[in-house]
């Protein structure tokens, strides 16, 4: 038993030196958690320092960006208030001088008036007066023609004829002198008009000549060169007939060749006439301005060994041309249509319209157009349908029936049908057949298309203020029949 409690009691020794051994090592655990913690929490404490350092630097950065900022959008703001000032200024006085300009134009413009006013009023007493000088004048003519006719009547009567019949023969040959007078004038400005005609006529002849000159050079033709080797003998066969024709010819004829002679005659007292009204001085008008452009009749300037040959040639030609003309009529057969000096160039048949065009064509549907042929030639001319393009004959029909002979300006109706089978755009073209040659009316027919276009190519804000906001239209539109998603 004492053994057992001695062993009890050393084992209950032990357990107190284990549990103080274990209270040592937990106050040493409790120590170093604790050590641990502290230093945690300075940590904690330095970094919670730095970021609350870090955050008020970079609120100081901040700060000062925005001061800066600001300062140069005040500064930005004073000059563009200074920029606005200065083209506001700019424009005020250019409205100035706007209106300064137009109060001197308004000015001038009143004077010009008050100065046309002016003269108008002094016109019109110097009508005034002219009227007066005429009607004093008139009233001592009709007191000296009651003279006259008093004198007269005491002298028919002394004689002892009949008053009434000699009064009305006198008056009836006054006005025969006024009719005379009045035809005499209205010849003289019938001949300036001739004279006009036939120089200007010369002009287009000297072009044209120069024209078929310059064509025979481009092309060297072998019937050009003939003809105008033929009108070369003709000019110079009508210039020699002129010369002398003058001398052999009596005044009293009335032949064929005789009036030429006197249209030349008139033609060179008329330039002679003008000549001498251009010599003498020309009355000033009332107003000035409307009668200061000259006529340009006596600017040209064509000599009289000139115009007489020409104006020969020219009625020769006619002649010619007339009686070749008839010829090829009588035979039916015309090749080239000639004028009065000139030839003919150029498709025998005006269609209209000038193309034949099926736009936007739905396919299966039948679309029928009419064209119009208008004889353009010089003379009778028929019209035959010749064909229509290959590629087209599956799609056109043509309705046509000819109406014989048609003479110049003279049109018939043509009528077009179009059936489309395909969708796709063709092109062709529809042969006629005529007395001088073929002819062809171009024909198309055109697809449904999109055609998108803008109403403007570039977008100009124009002049703006800094701050201002400022906004443009633009419109897209589709001209064409077939529909679009875009983006």
């Amino acid at each position: 038993e004492l053994w057992q409690i001695e062993a009890e009691q050393g084992k209950s020794e032990s357990f107190n030196e284990q549990l103080e051994k274990d209270e040592e090592e937990l106050e040493m655990q409790y120590q170093k958690r604790a050590e641990v913690r502290i230093r945690k929490e300075k940590i904690a404490a330095l970094r919670a320092e730095q970021n609350q350092k870090a955050r008020e630097k970079k609120d100081e950065e901040v700060q000062k960006e925005y001061e800066e900022k600001h300062k140069e959008m005040l500064e930005d703001i004073q000059r563009n208030h200074e920029k606005a000032v200065h083209f506001l200024r700019k424009t005020m006085t250019r409205i100035h001088e706007k209106k300064a300009e137009e109060e001197l134009k308004s000015q001038k413009h009143m004077e010009r008036r008050i100065q046309a006013v002016l003269s108008l009023k002094n016109s019109i007493t110097c009508n005034r007066e002219n009227l007066r000088t005429l009607q004093i004048g008139k009233k001592a003519r009709a007191f000296e023609a009651k003279k006259q006719e008093m004198k007269m009547r005491e002298a028919v009567l002394a004689k002892g004829g009949n008053v009434a019949k000699e009064l009305v023969l006198h008056k009836r040959l006054l006005e025969y002198e006024k009719e005379k007078q009045a035809f005499a004038e209205q010849q003289k400005s019938r001949r300036i008009e001739i004279v006009a005609r036939i120089l200007q006529e010369d002009v287009c002849f000297h072009k044209q000549k120069n024209s078929q000159i310059s064509m025979k050079v481009v092309k060297r033709d072998d019937k050009l060169e003939d003809s105008l080797l033929w009108r070369m003998k003709t000019w110079q066969y009508i210039e020699k007939t002129c010369k002398h024709s003058t001398a052999a010819l009596p005044q009293r004829t009335t032949s064929v060749q005789e009036v030429p002679e006197k249209v030349c005659h008139d033609v060179s007292c008329e330039s002679k006439e003008d000549e001498r009204d251009r010599d003498k001085p020309q009355a000033e008008p009332e107003f000035p301005g409307l009668w200061d452009q000259e006529c340009g009749l006596h600017k040209i300037n064509v000599p009289k060994e000139e115009t007489e040959p020409k104006l020969l040639a020219a009625r020769m030609m006619k002649s010619e041309i007339f009686g070749k003309k008839m010829g090829k009529l009588q035979t039916g057969i015309v090749h080239k249509e000639t004028g009065a000096a000139h030839e003919c160039e150029g498709c025998p048949f005006y269609s209209k319209p000038n193309l034949i065009h099926f736009k936007d064509f739905d396919v299966g549907k039948i679309y029928k157009k009419k064209i119009v042929l208008t004889n353009a030639s010089y003379s009778v001319n028929f019209c035959r349908l010749a064909g229509i393009s290959e590629w087209l004959k599956d799609f056109i029909s043509i309705h046509f029936d000819p109406p014989g002979q048609m003479s110049a300006g003279m049109s018939c109706e043509v009528g077009v049908t179009f059936k489309p089978m395909i969708n796709e755009t063709l092109e062709g073209e529809i042969t006629f057949m005529a007395q001088t040659g073929s002819f062809s009316v171009p024909l198309k027919c055109t697809t449904k298309k999109c055609i998108l276009a803008l109403d403007k190519e570039l977008i100009d804000f124009g002049a703006q203020v800094v701050g201002e906001r400022i906004s443009r239209t633009i419109t897209l539109t589709n001209c064409g029949a077939l529909g679009t998603r875009f983006k």
